[in-house]
């Protein structure tokens, strides 16, 4: 079955790859050499399906300097069409739906292939920020024009830890139409297991079935990479911070934390009988960085049960 259908099937154990899409500024030539780089790279993965990130200014949500600047990226749905030819396997559309007019939203849905294309859509980074179009309405012009894209949403566990109601959240997408969940990059293990442990029991109290939790994960190679995982948002418990900013190899050190923590989600979620998904990115662009997410990806590929 390809990726969307196993998703409709709350199937499980599915291995993805996340990409920023080039910046703006580039050109269309170094945009295509960024692309058969990338897939070239990928080849040797047995990826059942790549995700392609929508980056938006979140600047309004987080007032700290930011510690990496805030560049525009190209728009995933142009980078897929015009780049990545020959990429033959399923994509992740994100959509940070309040920069798109709902014309265009509506145009891009109606133009996707079902079973090659999913999407997530994401909201504003906050509620001060000015939308061309809402979550909410994103969701309805989705319902009313192509039910059969799976769509996606996001999860956030730092967000359960802090509020308790993440679970609740989740329901409440799934109830307009989410049949799987991408989380952001997971470094704190137990505010995962949290999430999965409440949304599996608030499933089973109201009779509803679960559906894929994809779980993201990500190398971190230099302090200031790990600056910028906390300034989005990632909480990264304090032990891990002193360990990876006194290792000798901090590289190295993400990487063993990282296997760890995926594979004891896996293991819980086989136990807790949620479905889910691995989902490995690089937050760098930087080549070291680039090339231990593969690696990544290697060794948790032999983990899955596919």
């Amino acid at each position: 079955m390809s990726l969307a259908q196993r998703i409709a099937a709350r199937g499980s154990e599915f291995l993805l790859f996340a990409l920023t899409p080039p910046r703006l500024t580039v050109s269309t030539e170094r945009a295509q050499e960024i692309a058969d780089v990338t897939q070239k790279r990928l080849a040797p993965l047995r990826v059942d399906g790549l995700v392609l990130y929508d980056i938006d200014d979140e600047s309004d949500r987080n007032p700290d300097e930011r510690p990496f600047p805030f560049l525009p990226t190209m728009d995933p749905a142009t980078f897929r069409a015009q780049h990545l030819n020959d990429w033959h396997a399923p994509v992740v559309v994100y959509r940070a739906v309040s920069k798109y007019q709902e014309s265009g939203l509506q145009a891009w849905l109606e133009s996707q292939d079902a079973d090659q294309a999913l999407t997530v859509f994401v909201g504003a980074s906050s509620r001060h920020k000015q939308s061309a179009t809402s979550l909410v309405r994103a969701q309805e012009l989705w319902a009313q024009t192509r039910p059969d894209v799976q769509l996606g949403g996001v999860a956030i566990p730092e967000r359960h830890t802090r509020r308790g109601e993440e679970h609740l959240r989740l329901i409440a997408k799934q109830q307009a139409g989410c049949s799987f969940f991408v989380t952001q990059v997971v470094y704190d293990v137990n505010a995962a297991k949290d999430l999965v442990s409440d949304y599996r029991y608030e499933c089973a109290a109201r009779g509803l079935e679960p559906v894929p939790i994809v779980f993201t994960f990500s190398v971190c190679g230099s302090v200031k990479t790990l600056e910028f995982l906390r300034w989005l948002g990632v909480d990264v418990p304090r032990w891990l911070q002193n360990d990876l900013r006194h290792a000798e190899d901090t590289l190295q050190m993400s990487y063993e934390q990282s296997l760890a923590a995926a594979s004891e989600l896996i293991r819980y979620c086989r136990r807790m009988e949620v479905p889910f998904g691995i989902n490995v990115e690089s937050v760098s662009i930087r080549l070291a960085e680039i090339e231990a997410s593969v690696k990544l990806a290697q060794q948790l590929d032999r983990e899955l049960r596919r």
